[in-house]
């Protein structure tokens, strides 16, 4: 296997088409598939399913983290080379500063990338050595992005390290029930009893969201109330806000407390975890520093 046609599989699946990844590479979608079919004869198995979108096999998912470990780390030394001290054949005598920054993609859940990790994404982004790529998923799912490859670091809810990553805990978002003054007086005059639950209009953020659901199994299980699905996390509060319906806010998007807590006893706390591939990447360690750092301002111990 060579580095080029890993790269040009890492193009093609993350890129969806032979001719995206083309005009990535700066080839023709005739030499990427040529990369691919070399490739695929190395290992003695199809690599990738040939169709709109362009979508890996098994066999192409088994290769494709390592691929891009393996690119990771080639691609850090060859900036690092680029951005070497000069030697004595240099004429001016000034250093050669690379023009380039190491691709690092990493996945965080919306509340997270929503509140905290801006402020990681700003240091990371100033420092000048590293491209962040930032991807967006459930906090339940986004390891399982780390697995496919897709990300090499995540925000996520699962304690347990995925393999071949290490794990370490960052702090917990609070989650309350809460509503506008308005809403709560026209849905809840009694309180939020489990007749009123099941009529209250709830938000959602999408399908994969379990917080408010989970909460209305326990305190009131026959209800089915009318949802509405905002998957954005800002707008999803500022729906909150308006009195589209009643949510789980973390308390960062409810700093001044300018909504109304339903019940104190209906809080939920959110562990979250950094997940990052196992490699002497100075890079990584660069990204690794600077979300820990804004995890340590921006939430609960």
């Amino acid at each position: 296997m060579e580095l080029d046609q890993l790269r040009a599989l890492a193009a093609v699946v993350d890129n969806e088409t032979f001719e995206a990844a083309a005009g990535e590479l700066r080839l023709t979608p005739s030499a990427v598939s040529q990369r691919i079919k070399a490739l695929e004869r190395s290992v003695g198995s199809v690599l990738v399913r040939r169709l709109k979108p362009v979508r890996p096999t098994p066999a192409g998912e088994q290769l494709l983290r390592s691929a891009r470990q393996l690119l990771l780390l080639a691609d850090e030394a060859v900036l690092a080379l680029r951005g070497r001290e000069p030697s004595e054949a240099d004429d001016d005598g000034a250093p050669r500063p690379s023009a380039e920054r190491l691709r690092v993609p990493i996945v965080g859940n919306a509340d997270s990338i929503a509140t905290w990790l801006p402020a990681a994404i700003r240091e990371i982004a100033l420092g000048g050595r590293v491209a962040l790529e930032l991807l967006r998923d459930d906090e339940h799912a986004t390891a399982d992005l780390l697995r496919s490859g897709d990300a090499v670091a995540a925000v996520t809810a699962e304690p347990r390290p995925v393999q071949g990553c290490t794990v370490r805990p960052l702090g917990s978002m609070v989650y309350r029930a809460k509503a506008s003054k308005e809403f709560v007086d026209r849905w809840f005059p009694e309180g939020p009893t489990p007749a009123a639950l099941a009529v209250a209009p709830v938000m959602q953020y999408d399908r994969k969201d379990s917080h408010q659901l989970a909460l209305l199994a326990r305190v009131a299980p026959e209800a089915a109330p009318p949802q509405h699905f905002i998957p954005d996390s800002v707008q999803y509060v500022e729906s909150v806000h308006a009195g589209l319906g009643w949510g789980m806010v973390p308390d960062q998007q409810d700093p001044e407390g300018a909504l109304v807590e339903l019940d104190p006893a209906w809080s939920e706390e959110l562990r979250l975890y950094w997940q990052v591939w196992t490699l002497d990447s100075p890079g990584l360690e660069e990204v690794t520093r600077a979300v820990v750092r804004a995890a340590a301002r921006g939430l609960t111990p």
